[in-house]
């Protein structure tokens, strides 16, 4: 009887420990996203296009980073077309991805097959764009998007001679011609850009200080679908000839974005114009190799600088806590919502370029060499 009752323990004992064991690891749980060691996991990274230089060395360092962890990646490039960024998710789930950087093209088109990523189990970062009405994108990494449209519109003001070089107003300039353009609608990150300069511009429009001959004022006139240079320089060719065919001088223009500042010179300098060492005062952002090289030339005035690195830097951080069941880091957590929730964030700082500050921002910082931009 003594025996039959030490074995009758020992069983209850055993039963006990194997069912604390399965509650571990139950079915439909993540083993790389709930534990200390999620070496060897497969991480997605969907980028939107190989168009942007800047787009480029993102995939490139974001892969670079996580595979020096110990990670593997699968890092692809959806050329701006909507589906084929959807099947190259569906194709990294299918792979076994336990967690997806995605950059999106649209941010409202990703909603199926983001819940089969929940369905999974896996972690998605939304990458510098937010990815919208969906409940399945887990943390989000960017700059402060209001910020660079403030940025963007500063600098116009300051190329104009309407702010001195420490931001204080000048007063008796002016009236100035400008023209308005904005990203992507489809971009989430164009609004903030947009309504952060519009702020920023709209005393000066009111005051009748700025003025815009085209009269495209508005977010849904100046937006350029896909961020493409032809667009733009399309849309600055017809406020050309539509508003300033009388002599009428443009003094400067709004660009959200350096691929579209290309296209927009190149319609000041054909259709305008204008020589190359008079243009008006154009914006930029990204601080591409082509806008930074127009830039020490005299061409276009500025860019925004935003460190890639580091946010590339940020994402990888992001993954890798959420991978080894950690919390994540951010510093915002009102800002970013996606119509469905507000989405944790981690947003960083960006940099207005001129050539009078290029080589400390970029050269110095490693950013770029001076073989790069020359």
């Amino acid at each position: 009887m003594r025996i039959k009752k030490l074995l009758g323990a020992v069983a209850v004992v055993l039963a006990l420990a194997a069912s604390t064991t399965a509650c571990g690891s139950r079915p439909g749980a993540a083993p790389a996203s709930g534990g200390a060691d999620a070496s060897g996991a497969l991480v997605g990274i969907s980028m939107p296009t190989q168009t942007s230089e800047r787009w480029i060395a993102d995939g490139k360092n974001v892969s670079e980073s996580l595979t020096k962890l110990g990670y593997k990646t699968d890092l692809q490039y959806a050329n701006d077309d909507i589906p084929t960024q959807v099947s190259q998710i569906e194709n990294m789930l299918t792979k076994g991805a336990k967690s997806l950087i995605v950059a999106a093209i649209d941010g409202t088109t990703l909603t199926d097959v983001l819940a089969k990523a929940k369905e999974q189990n896996v972690k998605v970062i939304a990458y510098d764009r937010l990815i919208n009405g969906t409940p399945n994108v887990d943390y989000y990494t960017t700059f402060d998007n209001y910020e660079v449209g403030v940025q963007q519109a500063t600098s116009l003001l300051t190329g104009l001679g309407l702010l001195d070089a420490d931001g204080k107003k000048v007063e008796g300039k002016g009236p100035f011609n400008v023209e308005l353009f904005a990203g992507s609608p489809d971009d989430n990150n164009a609004n903030f850009f947009w309504t952060g300069a519009m702020d920023t511009l709209k005393p000066y429009l009111d005051a009748g200080t700025l003025k815009v001959p085209s009269g495209q004022t508005k977010f849904e006139q100046a937006a350029i679908l896909r961020w493409q240079a032809a667009t733009a320089q399309k849309r600055m060719e017809d406020i050309l000839t539509a508003a300033y065919g009388s002599g009428k001088k443009l003094d400067g223009v709004l660009s959200p974005y350096d691929g579209l500042s290309i296209g927009i010179i190149s319609a000041l300098t054909s259709t305008g114009g204008y020589a190359k060492d008079k243009l008006p005062v154009v914006t930029g952002q990204d601080a591409e190799k082509g806008s930074v090289k127009s830039i020490i030339a005299g061409e276009q005035y500025s860019t925004i600088f935003k460190d890639t690195r580091k946010l590339g830097e940020q994402a990888v951080k992001m993954v890798d806590a959420s991978l080894k069941g950690q919390q994540p880091e951010i510093n915002d957590d009102k800002t970013y919502n996606n119509k469905v929730k507000v989405v944790p964030a981690y947003l960083l700082k960006s940099v207005v370029v001129t050539k009078d500050n290029y080589k400390q921002e970029l050269i110095d910082a490693g950013y770029y060499t001076e073989a790069d931009v020359k």
